[in-house]
């Protein structure tokens, strides 16, 4: 009997350190805790930061140039410029570098440099090359022109960008803009993460969020 209580005791005393140990870890489990959360969070946001300053950046739209592709008040995810290599069909932010225009513009490029573009006006036809361009993205043939001649041979470094609403755009066909130098370009865009409102409904699509069409 003498040796069942003792052996009760020693039991209780073993249950007691335990709890008390346990008591003891718990803080240290809690700030542990804190503490990785507190690191996870500095570090994507440091990740975030770094993301958009250097890689790539928001760009809203402004105007109906681009219709029936984008709207304004479209948000897009824009690539730097420096990891782009330009291409027909790219929709790109081009910088605010001509006073007349006043403006940052997203148009679409149709020809890089080398290139020779030329237009028929009448049938609303554009050429690169020599061949005609099938353009399922534009709202409408193209039969506005704007003052500059065609056909039209671009330098190495230039390309030549138009907006998918065709006969409501700004763009390389205006002596105002002309060929755009590279050099110009903020960067191409890859995604519409946020759309505006559409003209017809009022409303934002968010169906329309995702890769751009091109």
């Amino acid at each position: 009997m003498a040796e069942e209580k003792k052996d009760q005791e020693l039991s209780l005393e073993g249950a007691g350190e335990l709890q008390e140990t346990e008591k003891k870890k718990e803080p240290e489990s809690w700030e542990s805790t804190a503490y990785c959360c507190a690191q996870a969070l500095i570090t994507a946001v440091v990740g975030v930061v770094v993301l958009f300053t250097f890689f790539v950046r928001l760009i809203g739209v402004s105007g109906g140039s681009m219709q029936d592709t984008l709207y304004t008040g479209d948000r897009l995810l824009v690539l730097n410029s420096i990891f782009c290599d330009f291409q027909p069909g790219d929709v790109v932010v081009v910088n605010d570098y001509n006073a007349e225009l006043n403006e940052t513009l997203v148009k679409r490029i149709v020809a890089v440099g080398g290139q020779t573009v030329d237009i028929d006006f009448d049938s609303g036809v554009v050429y690169v090359d020599g061949q005609a361009l099938d353009e399922p993205y534009t709202k409408e043939p193209t039969y506005k022109s704007e003052g500059t001649q065609f056909p039209l041979t671009l330098a190495e470094d230039e390309v030549f960008v138009m907006g998918d609403n065709r006969n409501h755009s700004t763009d390389s066909r205006s002596d105002q803009l002309g060929p755009v130098k590279e050099g110009y370009l903020q960067g191409k865009a890859l995604l519409l993460l946020v759309p505006g409102e559409t003209p017809d409904t009022g409303k934002r699509d968010w169906g329309r969020v995702g890769a751009i069409a091109g």
